[in-house]
């Protein structure tokens, strides 16, 4: 998905997961921080390009051009197939599940549970549209 629409998305459930839960920190602040949350967890993209091709050239593309970096997103990673994108989403879920834990690790419960909603939420999303369901 693109940015914005996960930031739309991270609005919507870290809206209602917030009113749900109740974690301190108040609404409006929670759902910044989902928003922020579901877009910048995507960063991880770009480690896993340099991995792939060895250099910082996606990156690169997308800072450089910001037409390209944020509005025709699917023209910073062209050359990846399908293999890419299972990376990406293992990358999503081993992100998640270190920062649930953490926080459940730390003692706070009700935090780690609206991060756990918001991240999962990025994930579902993302299966939905490599399956061209969305």
């Amino acid at each position: 998905m693109k940015s914005l629409e996960h930031a739309v998305v991270g609005a919507v459930v870290g809206s209602i997961a917030a009113v749900a839960l109740q974690p301190p920190g108040g609404v409006p602040f929670l759902v910044v921080g989902a928003v922020f949350l579901s877009v910048f967890i995507d960063l991880d993209h770009f480690l896993i390009a340099r991995f792939e091709r060895g250099d910082w050239q996606n990156l690169r593309t997308a800072v450089t051009n910001p037409r390209v970096g944020l509005v025709d997103q699917e023209g910073v990673f062209p050359e990846f197939g399908p293999r890419f994108n299972l990376k990406r989403l293992l990358s999503h879920h081993l992100i998640g599940g270190v920062a649930v834990g953490g926080l459940a690790v730390a003692g706070a419960a009700t935090f780690a549970a609206f991060v756990g909603i918001v991240l999962y939420a990025h994930v579902v999303c993302d299966f939905l549209r490599d399956l061209e369901l969305a």
